[in-house]
């Protein structure tokens, strides 16, 4: 049973990703200059005091959404059956976080030409870099529990979140500006494929994983 401190925490964190989710509709959909804080306050139904207790400017609210992304990977990674192969855990946890409900119609294409529009700003790309950085430690702390190693005298956890933070930034970048679009969810599985196979170069350039 969650004790009151729990539960607090859980809603302050429940409101986080409101905002957060409401800031990246609203930038997506009207683009970044035309969004005012005003704005995202009233699309999650909080006063603009409640955004400013949360966040100081929209580009923190935006690179929330993927320190709180990476914090459900780790909460699946800790909670992955103790047999299930590492690897294994890693790729269910980040594609269930990163691509749920892929989609490659009209509606992705949109998605997709305000998310590059958004990612391009100026004013986010700072705080993208300090929220991987948060993102990239959380996920070593989640893969050292899981393998009894430790964080500070170990590279190996330090080393997969490292490398499990470049694979999905790869996919998510060849998602975002290839020609022929393909779900999200695919790109991924076929990037931490050729990881777990230790990159071999293709015997054909255009050859793609399907699955």
């Amino acid at each position: 049973m969650q004790t009151s401190n729990g539960l607090r925490e859980r809603k302050k964190r429940e409101t986080r990703v409101a905002l957060s989710l409401a800031t990246i509709r609203l930038c997506v959909e009207r683009g970044w200059d035309n969004v005012t804080i005003e704005d995202i306050a009233a699309a999650a139904n909080v006063s603009v005091r409640t955004f400013r207790n949360y966040f100081s400017n929209k580009a923190e609210a935006v690179a929330a959404a993927h320190v709180e992304r990476t914090l459900r990977i780790a909460d699946e990674i800790r909670a992955s059956p103790p047999g299930e192969p590492l690897w294994e855990s890693i790729v269910a946890a980040v594609r269930a976080n990163f691509a749920p409900g892929d989609s490659t119609g009209a509606e992705f294409g949109r998605w997709r030409d305000g998310v590059g529009l958004m990612l391009a700003e100026p004013a986010l790309q700072g705080e993208v870099l300090k929220a991987n950085a948060v993102a990239q430690d959380e996920l070593a702390r989640a893969i050292a529990e899981r393998t009894g190693t430790d964080p500070a005298q170990d590279v190996y956890p330090k080393l997969v979140a490292a490398v499990v933070g470049a694979g999905s930034a790869v996919a998510i970048e060849h998602c975002l500006r290839a020609e022929r679009p393909r779900p999200l969810g695919q790109v991924l599985r076929e990037v931490f494929d050729r990881l777990a196979a230790g990159l071999p170069i293709p015997s054909d350039t255009g050859e793609h994983h399907d699955h």
